[in-house]
């Protein structure tokens, strides 16, 4: 989820480079060509060259700076935590997340940058020194810690030595050629542990799913190299067939094909699966232009997802009323781009509609509460739809778990507006100690207007959570806007100012578009009548 509002203890630092762009020293003017003023027209872009590479240099003595600092933060919170009486096997907890949030990153990216800071500083000084000088970027001192993380912290000092990044030995090898010198180097001090991570590596097989361009996906799968390369093999071995006899699919989209096929064994990949597309009644019924969600993957086009429901459209709607949810079953077509097959052309799936009510202007979903400390299938369905993706600040990872934001323990009702989608790092995060959260306004909602109940009013914002780190600072979180909602509209009260101004604005861009209209029109005109006449 996004972080509204940031941290509300963050100091405004000023940092200048002395370059022509002054850092830190007001925002940049909005013309591309600003940084040509002043630059000699012989010069031929020289200075602008030497500009970005000193611009580069910094950026890598600012990345060193942030894991000098990463570390100290690191030890000031173990020993506040240790003086607090937190076991010894949970000391750092949290860390990580504190310097995501900083960072505005995910949770994950947080802990492995936590990593490679505690690397750098303690264990690779060589590295570091490089970093410092602008001989290496943040990315290729990561990849070398990569390399080195199977070693004992002797080794990792001695492969440092060795590479010596910092007397430019390494200057001008690119990323593959800096690996390769890092992973011989480690398998020549230690070749026992650089064996046993191989044999190690084969307990982390996994397969992952990421959103691609246009409606796709990455289907991702890290398996040993024999497994792979079978598979790839297996593939590769039927698509050739198909080719030879006749089939007008391309060799990739066979194998892409038949892999769905193997795996589901479904044409098509359709084995009954629950998405739960998002998208409003006139998407859906109207043609209307407004784009859908799909969890898991994100906003998709209007009319993708009409043709991925085929004629459901055109089917009536029963009603089966509980609260703000209903259901109708609608017998719908074919997936767009399945598998041209007699079997995939005459496949039907039923389509389940079920209609979510929203608050006018802010999208706020209608609320379900239950007294129950367990949230009920229904109000879990509710919860995941409106949030979409983990609620901590800067994590976009799949729901895992269904939270209360306000602890059940500490007297947290079990309904949606206490009730957060988190995924289970940021969960088990969120219970470490000194970490506070509780629903909140939007950043843009009015004063008074609370959520922490499980009902919504028309024109309330969008449900809102405030997170405070143990440190004491704070971010929001803001659930992203549901379809047919405008995200940048302020979902206030009717009556309160910023709504006023908003409906006044909105109203001068009406006039304003009917004006030139009609001035369009005028213009017209007089070439016009002539051929009347």
């Amino acid at each position: 989820m996004d972080g509204l509002g940031g941290s509300e203890k963050t100091p405004a630092l000023a940092v200048g480079c002395g370059c022509t762009c002054s850092c830190g020293q007001g925002p940049a003017t909005q013309d591309p060509a600003w940084g040509l003023e002043g630059v000699p027209s012989g010069d031929g872009g020289a200075g602008l060259i030497e500009e970005i590479r000193a611009l580069e240099d910094r950026k890598s003595a600012l990345a060193a700076r942030q894991a000098r600092l990463t570390v100290a933060f690191d030890l000031l919170q173990r020993r506040a935590q240790s003086i607090a009486g937190v076991p010894a096997d949970q000391l750092g907890a949290g860390v990580g997340a504190q310097v995501a949030l900083a960072r505005r990153e995910s949770p994950a990216k947080g802990s492995r940058l936590l990593g490679l800071a505690k690397a750098l500083v303690t264990e690779m000084p060589h590295t570091l020194a490089a970093l410092e000088a602008g001989q290496l970027s943040e990315w290729r001192a990561t990849l070398l810690v990569r390399e080195t993380a199977c070693l004992s912290a002797d080794d990792r000092c001695a492969v440092d030595e060795e590479l010596a990044p910092d007397s430019g030995a390494l200057a001008g090898s690119g990323d593959r050629a800096l690996v390769g010198a890092a992973r011989a180097a480690a398998y020549r001090l230690d070749p026992r542990s650089v064996a046993k991570r191989a044999a190690h590596a084969v307990t982390e097989r996994y397969v992952c799913l990421r959103p691609a361009a246009d409606t796709m996906c990455h289907l991702t799968a890290l398996l040993p190299v024999s497994a792979g390369v079978a598979v790839h093999a297996a593939l590769t071995r039927q698509a050739d067939t198909l080719r030879s006899a006749g089939d007008i699919r391309s060799r990739g989209q066979i194998m892409a094909d038949d892999l769905v096929e193997r795996v589901t064994g479904t044409p098509g990949g359709i084995s009954g699966i629950e998405i739960q597309l998002v998208m409003t009644d006139r998407t859906l019924f109207q043609g209307d232009s407004e784009p859908a969600r799909l969890p898991g993957y994100g906003v998709v086009p209007g009319g993708w997802a009409r043709s991925l429901l085929g004629p459901a459209g055109a089917a009536p709607a029963n009603s089966e009323s509980d609260a703000s949810v209903s259901n109708a079953s609608v017998p719908a077509g074919s997936l767009p781009g399945a598998v041209p097959s007699e079997a995939a052309a005459d496949q039907a799936f039923t389509t389940w509609i079920r209609r979510l009510y929203t608050a006018p202007g802010s999208g706020e979903l209608v609320a379900m509460d239950s007294r129950a400390r367990l949230f009920p299938a229904g109000l879990r369905r509710f919860i995941e739809a409106r949030d979409d993706t983990c609620r901590t600040p800067y994590c976009d990872a799949p729901i895992r778990h269904l939270d209360h934001i306000v602890p059940w323990h500490g007297g947290g009702a079990t309904t949606a507006g206490n009730g957060a989608g988190l995924c289970e790092v940021c969960n088990h995060t969120k219970e470490s100690p000194g970490w506070r959260a509780h629903p909140a306004n939007a950043p843009n909602a009015p004063a008074g207007t609370s959520v922490l109940g499980g009902t919504s009013g028309p024109g309330r914002a969008r449900h809102g959570i405030q997170l405070t780190t143990p440190n004491g600072h704070t971010y929001h979180s803001t659930a992203p806007p549901l379809p047919g909602s405008q995200r940048g509209s302020p979902a206030t009260d009717p009556g309160h100012p910023e709504e006023i101004r908003y409906r006044e604005d909105s109203s001068r861009r009406k006039e304003l578009r009917h004006h030139a209209k009609v001035h369009r029109r005028a213009l017209r005109s007089p070439r016009v009548a002539p051929l009347a006449a």
